[in-house]
């Protein structure tokens, strides 16, 4: 129970930040407009600079256990057709609907939640497992449901679908900057002390600043009908993902800290990604903008006890 409380304690600040954005958005002279410039600076500036700065370090970090891919995106893969399965037999959705409801079990708020608490309660040891984790997240699972959909509607899924899909996900301005900081770590090149210190100073912005613009993006989801969903969808992407997780990371027998981090990261609230899908092919948007919010004040509790389970089965075992 004293390691639950470590994490607890470690997390609340966390979530103390995102609350201020929640707070903030609902003050009356805020504007909206406001909230989606603070979200491009975060997403295009800020978490790019941490993570091209931490890649660029590459010879410096410890080495990461790649297994850990199979272990989180087994679990993915798992828990998505228990989604399914759940929003077909229990819930009696159509295809296009199953495959979003599945998807909400499993893709996790990993670049705005994810890192900044790696970050803080593994500490940054963690975060080139982390950084693995997030160049393959939106590859692996956009394809995964694209291909779900599709198959839903029409039976089939084009090449040309999967390779656009592909271009976005690499352009993206996370991966791209993971991608090319490690690129620019094989070069050997020491890196220019006015671009080290810039990209520093960013890097220390980017945790907080995520926190805040996630709590602003929360005002805009709010609590609306359709709860019974979201709290199955909360269930799985809470608890079913990171304990599916987590068996597999054991079976495989990977070290504490990538368990730690595919646990951590299987475990965070619902990803907004799943919104913009949803409304993309008009189906459940009420149920996933309300797993988004309940989801995230859910994991506040959940995630730290997940942590410490984990700690406690792995000291068991040693003994």
């Amino acid at each position: 129970m004293s390691t639950a409380w470590q994490f607890f304690a470690l997390s609340a600040p966390l979530f103390g930040v995102v609350l201020v954005g929640y707070i903030l958005a609902y003050w009356r002279h805020w504007q909206r407009r406001w909230t989606e410039m603070a979200s491009q600076f975060v997403f295009k500036v800020a978490l790019p600079a941490l993570l091209f700065h931490l890649m660029a370090g590459l010879a410096a970090l410890p080495p990461v256990d790649a297994r850990l891919l199979i272990a989180f995106f087994g679990g993915c893969l798992l828990v998505f057709v228990i989604g399914r399965v759940i929003a077909a037999k229990v819930f009696a959705l159509d295809g296009v609907s199953q495959s979003i409801f599945a998807l909400g079990g499993i893709f996790s708020n990993n670049v705005m939640l994810g890192l900044p608490w790696a970050r803080l309660t593994l500490g940054p040891q963690s975060l080139p497992s982390v950084a693995l984790v997030v160049v393959f997240n939106s590859l692996i699972l956009w394809t995964l449901v694209t291909v779900s959909i599709e198959w839903a509607r029409h039976g089939e899924f084009t090449l040309r679908g999967i390779g656009k899909l592909i271009v976005n996900v690499l352009t993206n301005p996370i991966v791209a900057a993971i991608l090319s900081g490690t690129a620019f770590a094989f070069t050997g090149l020491p890196m220019p002390r006015f671009i080290d210190v810039a990209l520093n100073v960013l890097a220390q912005l980017a945790a907080p600043a995520a926190l805040i613009v996630l709590g602003m993006g929360l005002r805009d989801y709010g609590i609306r009908s359709g709860w019974q969903l979201s709290l199955t969808i909360c269930f799985i992407k809470l608890v079913v993902q990171p304990l599916a997780v987590w068996m597999i990371a054991l079976a495989l027998g990977l070290p504490l800290l990538e368990t730690n981090v595919v646990v951590l990261l299987a475990s965070m609230a619902v990803g907004a990604n799943v919104y913009l899908m949803a409304n993309q092919f008009q189906t459940l948007q009420s149920t996933v903008a309300n797993s988004l919010v309940m989801s995230t004040a859910l994991a506040a509790v959940t995630t730290p006890l997940l942590l410490a389970l984990v700690i406690a089965v792995e000291q068991a075992m040693r003994k």
